[in-house]
Formats: C-alpha cells, structure tokens, sequence
C-alpha cells in the first residue's frame, strides 16, 4: 500500500548517486473541488447508453452520411499530494462530454467530420445541451464539406478561429516554452528571454483555473498553479516550469509539473494555455483581409512540430475562402505550415472574444504520459501562412 511505496522511495533515495537541485517553493495546504451538480456516476448506465444511440441515430439521419460514431467520455479524476517539506494538497473534479465523427461519401469522395465538447462539470453539462443537434450539425458540415474544392495553394492571409489559435498555440508554440525543452537546448526559444519574439498585440498566459479549460489547482509536486505571463505584448517574459527544471534555469516554479498518474513522475506540462483577447470583430477582421482564407479548427486531425526549428505543419477543418471582404465558399483537405515565431510576429489583429476548450477524449502526449490540458484563445488576424490542400 501507500506505506510501502513510501518506504521504497526512502531506500531508493539513498542508494540513488544522482542529485537534483530543486526550485525553491514556499509549501502549500489545501483542498480544492470543481463545480458539479450532478455526479456522473449517478446517472444510470441506461440513460448513458439512451444518450449516446440517440445522438448517433440523429447524425445517422442526414442525407449522405454513411457512417458515424459517438462518444460519451466521463473523467473523476482525484488527487492528493504530499511532500517532505510539509506541502500537502487534495483535489477533485469530473470531466465529461460527448464527441461524434460522421462520414459522408459522393461521387467516389469521402469526407470524415469529428468535434467534441466537454466540461469540467457534472451530468448537468449533458442535460443543457440538446446532443441530436450536435450531432445533426456534425453530419451537415461532413455532407457540404465532402463537395467542396481544396484551398488554392500558397501563401496567404488568415484569420484562425479560436480552436485554431488553441492548436497552433499548444503544439507550436507552448510545447516550446516548457523548461525542460528549453534547459536541454531543444526549444527555439533558449536564452530569448526578455526578446520580442511576436507581434505587440499578443500575450499569452498558462493558467490553472480558467473557464471552458482543464481544472489544475495546483501541479502534482504540490506547487500551486496561478498565471504564468508568458508573452507579455510580444516580449517572452517566462518559460514553464516543475522545481528540477526552474533550477536549472534560475527561475520561479511556475506550478507545471505534471504527472499522468501516480506512476509517473511528474514533468514539465502545459495546463491551460492561451491568447488573451483584442479589440477587434470579426467582421472587422474579414473586411479587412478582403482575400484569404478563414481556418476552423473542428475537424482538425492535428499535425507535426519541430520545438527546436520552430516550424510546425497542421490541418485546418473545413474552412472558408474570404473574397471581397466576405465569406466564402467552404473548402477541405486545409493544410497550413510555418515558423512559429514568424507567425506569432506576423499577428496584424487580435479578437475581443475568447475561447478556452478542454477535452474528455485525450489530450496531450509527451515521454509516453497523457494528460489533459485546455487551450483557446480569441480570433486573430495573421499576415501570411503557407496553405495547402490533400
């Protein structure tokens, strides 16, 4: 049992020759629990299950869907952290959300549609939503995206919805701010600190307790985790940080060491990390592109980064051309690359709305741990991306 454990680490502490020093942390007490209603697991089995039928008959029903798969997910997730130096911490919350993918087929094309929400929140998150709706949508946008064209290629302007903002923030950009990348050498942005590395409209925070993200009241080595400014009006002004690695930096323990469970060990994780908001419309913003191109992140299937390069290549969901100041048609197949620091630099416009999501069905993967994360952001306005299709 936990006495056990304990005892092991004790006697592998001493055998052990390797010594870290740790960030210095005043200790912290305390239990936190997010907001719930209605706990999950009273709800019956039967109702789950009615749920989920009914919701994928729904998206089942739209002309030209083949196939189609929904999803309920549900998390309890507790934690109770205790170290030498007198932290003790305790946490409780529920995630939970449902998530669909339909298939649409014409003339020989194939278009596959995902997109999920969640809510760190009880049942009651599943009774204010009308899911068959959800779904239907789902379908629809797979039936209008499976006839559309693929985006003209090359470089060009775009405004990225907030899902977009969130992945291209937490892949490209927030995987590179994380300590242990940076003291190892393998992140773009070692020994940058104090440089302006974006556009001066953009600021960027990593935070615990934000609405529509993940609940991290504090980090599994019993830091408390609040807002890290990373970005402040395009200056880098900190990296993320666990104790090892803000030693090794000489810098304060940000409240990001994260671990999957209690079989890992904790390493450095994002938490919430996103854009702070603008004073722009969006209808402001698309006039103002005239020609471009509108990126939606629902239906993205993710992509590939290089922290050390700063370079990254994702797909977009169905998106929209802007021509003459307006909406366009839909296209598919999006795919967008760059460099990240280029991008952030080439910001022209940042939105007065804001958007944080989190996810029931996974999150993010790094040294073989999963753990669940929120990211988001406003619309913003970027110069130049590189766009393709496939």
């Amino acid at each position: 049992g936990v006495r056990e454990a304990v005892s092991r680490a004790i006697v592998a502490a001493r055998v052990s020759k390797k010594t870290e020093s740790l960030g210095v942390r005043e200790p912290s007490r305390g239990r936190y629990v997010s907001s719930w209603k209605i706990k999950p697991e009273d709800v019956s089995d039967e109702a789950k299950t009615e749920l989920v039928i009914r919701a994928n008959k729904a998206g089942l029903s739209v002309d030209g869907i083949k196939s189609s798969v929904s999803r309920l997910g549900i998390q309890h997730d507790w934690r109770y952290v205790v170290s030498s130096d007198g932290a003790e911490l305790e946490y409780e919350s529920y995630l939970i959300g449902v998530a669909h993918l339909s298939v649409a087929v014409e003339s020989g094309s194939m278009e596959r549609v995902t997109n999920q929400e969640s809510s760190v929140s009880g049942w009651e998150f599943i009774e204010r939503r009308d899911w068959e709706e959800f779904t239907q949508g789902v379908s629809k946008l797979a039936k209008e995206a499976v006839k559309a064209s693929l985006p003209p290629a090359g470089k060009t302007r775009v405004i990225a919805d907030p899902e977009m903002v969130g992945l291209i923030l937490h892949e490209a950009f927030g995987h590179a701010t994380e300590g242990d990348l940076v003291a190892s050498g393998t992140s773009i942005l070692k020994n940058r600190l104090g440089e302006e590395i974006a556009s001066q409209l953009v600021t960027i925070v990593d935070e615990g307790i934000v609405e529509g993200g993940y609940y991290v009241p504090f980090d599994d080595e019993g830091n408390l985790k609040k807002r890290t400014v990373v970005v402040e009006r395009g200056v880098l002004k900190s990296f993320l940080t666990n104790r090892e690695s803000a030693a090794r930096l000489n810098l304060p323990v940000s409240g990001n060491g994260r671990a999957q469970d209690f079989t890992h060990m904790p390493i450095v994780r994002q938490t919430n990390f996103y854009m702070l908001p603008g004073d722009w419309g969006l209808e402001e913003m698309i006039k103002e592109v005239r020609e471009g191109l509108y990126l939606v992140g629902k239906g993205s299937s993710g992509g590939q980064v290089d922290t050390g390069a700063g370079t990254f290549t994702f797909s977009a969901g169905p998106s929209r051309l802007i021509k003459n100041g307006e909406l366009g048609e839909l296209v598919r197949g999006v795919v967008i690359s760059g460099s990240i620091l280029e991008t952030l630099r080439g910001v022209e416009a940042v939105g007065k709305d804001l958007r944080i999501t989190t996810s029931a069905f996974g999150g993010c993967g790094k040294d073989s741990q999963m753990v669940r994360v929120g990211d988001g952001g406003p619309h913003i306005l970027i110069k130049e991306l590189i766009v393709g299709g496939g």
